[in-house]
């Protein structure tokens, strides 16, 4: 990734397939035309998983895909937040599983 001379690209917070949560209702902004402009595509407290990272070289911040129910979002890290362990059943802590009756 290249970005302007002399600045150093911001390295994401985030990894590929890791669970967030997004911090905001996160709307269609014109860039999925299957879906009507201001579209909500994922509502605030929605988990999804980062299914890849780019990068805005215009504000030297990482972009992540996130898909969620509804679409694959770009997001930035402020409007994401990491979901807990055991959030999910598939999310689950390993070292303190689940008790079955």
């Amino acid at each position: 990734m290249s970005t302007l001379p002399g600045m150093e690209v911001r390295e994401p917070a985030y990894a590929w397939g890791q669970r967030v949560i997004a911090l905001d209702d996160l709307h269609n902004d014109g860039s999925h035309p299957e879906h009507a402009l201001d579209a909500l595509l994922a509502a605030r407290g929605s988990v999804g998983e980062i299914v890849n990272i780019g990068h805005a070289q215009e504000i030297n911040e990482p972009v992540y895909l996130v898909q969620f129910a509804q679409a694959v979002v770009g997001c930035l890290e402020i409007e994401l937040v990491p979901a807990p362990a055991g959030l999910l059943p598939e999310t689950e802590d390993p070292v303190h599983p689940s008790v079955s009756a």
